[in-house]
């Protein structure tokens, strides 16, 4: 009796890991969803880098891909006055801001795409 149990409990572990397996070929295994189309670019209107006088690098957690990077970058790009690049290398946002901005300014919008701000160093 005990060995039955065993094996309809290695059984379904079995299945439960070829249903895994089988959703992974199918939709890919990325943290964001490989099968998704990555969201649209949020542009930042004014490029000139001479209108950002204050400069902040943002280490942020939680990018693995660049559908993550895409989303903290629209997330920050999306507010007046922001101009945000991701670096997925180094897990790190360059902002350039034409105001001062505080640790609120950035971590409520990069916390409603999904990231956490660890750390913000800024000029």
């Amino acid at each position: 009796m005990g060995t039955a149990i065993i094996i309809l409990i290695l059984l379904a572990i079995v299945t439960l890991a070829i249903f895994s397996i089988r959703k992974r070929i199918k939709y890919g295994s990325s943290c964001c969803g490989t099968h998704d189309a990555p969201p649209a670019k949020v542009r930042v209107r004014d490029k000139n880098k001479s209108h950002y006088p204050y400069t902040y690098t943002l280490i942020v957690d939680g990018m693995h891909c660049s559908n993550c990077a895409r989303r903290v970058e629209n997330a920050l790009n999306s507010m007046e006055g922001l101009w945000a690049s991701v670096n997925l290398e180094d897990k790190s946002v360059l902002v350039r801001s034409m105001v001062p901005l505080e640790w609120k300014d950035v971590s409520k919008p990069v916390g409603d795409a999904g990231y956490t701000v660890i750390d913000i160093v800024g000029k």
